[in-house]
């Protein structure tokens, strides 16, 4: 399959390895509805490809994502439209992860936040720059944790520890996390990240096919599992909480 160039991020192949890369340092790699869209295609472009045996996610510029739009955060408070559609393009984004036919590793670069984190825990391996800054702020803006953190974080570190930095929002290194389970393998180096998972995705392309596809369906068996009990009730608590006037109150004063 040829390489494709979206607008928020870039698809390349190569080596039975699919690499998506979100390509907008500049607004730190959030995502609005239009990278959430293109992160859904990319993954199910790289699922059709016959020859990728694993899929390598990584950020260019310094942060790996910080999560949700703001603008769209604020918009959504007086549009139910806005509300179902980022509720939709949410669940699109947890399932096109957790479902995918190969394991997905994450190349963490720089620091993530919110939904760059959920992102990160549903992934099948996550390599991380030691230093690297890992958090779900949510909460600090006035926002549920609601699009995927609860099961992500809960499947990753226990939920004690997810219940722990989920209600206070605060970040924890890389290297931490790796302790707490949620980071499986660590790099000294921000640039060293990519090679890592690289390396990884190579080992995985190595093995039979069959085994690892049917490894990858029964983990995805346990995560949806959980999710049945909790996403819906938490992306329905998150819409809610985006109604309230201390959130775009908070955001403002957030970006001064």
């Amino acid at each position: 399959m040829p390489d494709i160039n979206f607008t928020t991020l870039s698809l390349t192949f190569s080596e039975q390895l699919a690499h998506i890369r979100l390509s907008r340092p500049t607004l730190l790699n959030r995502f609005d509805e239009m990278a959430h869209v293109e992160l859904i295609n990319a993954l199910e472009m790289a699922a059709k490809d016959n020859g990728t045996r694993a899929v390598i996610l990584s950020a260019q510029g310094k942060v790996f994502s910080a999560g949700g739009d703001f603008d769209e955060i604020i918009a959504a408070a007086t549009s139910p439209a806005i509300r179902q559609e980022m509720t939709r393009l949410a669940k699109g984004v947890f399932n096109a992860i957790v479902d995918l036919n190969v394991p997905v590793i994450a190349a963490v670069q720089g620091a993530s936040a919110g939904l760059g984190t959920t992102i990160m825990t549903l992934c099948d391996v996550v390599v991380a720059h030691r230093s690297a800054k890992i958090s779900d702020p949510h909460v600090g803006i006035g926002l549920v944790a609601g699009d995927g953190g609860v099961v992500g974080w809960t499947q990753s570190v226990g939920i004690n520890r997810a219940r722990r930095y989920l209600l206070t929002g605060e970040a924890i290194t890389a290297e931490q996390a790796y302790h707490m389970g949620m980071v499986t393998d660590l790099v000294d180096n921000p640039d060293d990240a990519v090679p890592r998972a690289m390396e990884i995705g190579q080992l995985i392309a190595s093995l039979p096919q069959a085994g690892i596809e049917g490894t990858k369906r029964a983990f995805a068996q346990l995560v949806h599992n959980k999710a049945n009990l909790v996403l819906d009730l938490g992306l329905a608590y998150e819409m809610q909480s985006m109604t309230r006037p201390e959130v775009e109150a908070a955001i403002n004063q957030f970006r001064r």
